[in-house]
């Protein structure tokens, strides 16, 4: 098991969301909570896509501590995954992503499906 310091996922608070889209084309991020049974599930895979695709950005936002950024994005149920590309958000989903959709959804980030029209 690995240690947070090794971890291929970030932390992302209100403070530093802007200047991780600004610097970063492609972002995912995980809106979680410590005591959410489904988010404890879906961890582990959002890790392991962290590893996988190290040219994006794989952030955390734990929901009970950035409470601004999970209200700015409204934010009503959890875990839920948004996409960023270009600093733009392209996708948007509460509940658990099986892998394949996951998988698909990082597909379509780095081709130009999500492209500005």
């Amino acid at each position: 098991m690995k240690n947070e310091d090794e971890s291929q996922t970030h932390e992302v608070t209100m403070e530093t969301f802007e200047s991780i889209v600004d610097l970063h084309p492609l972002v995912i991020l995980d809106f979680w909570a410590e005591w959410c049974q489904p988010c404890k599930i879906f961890s582990p895979l959002f890790e392991t896509m962290a590893e996988l695709h190290p040219d994006v950005f794989f952030g955390k936002v734990n929901t009970e501590q950035a409470t601004e950024l999970a209200q700015a994005f409204q934010v009503r149920s959890i875990p839920t995954v948004m996409a960023f590309k270009n600093g733009e958000l392209v996708f948007e989903q509460p509940g658990l992503l099986p892998p394949q959709v996951f998988e698909e959804l990082i597909h379509r980030l780095k081709s130009d499906v999500f492209s500005e029209e």
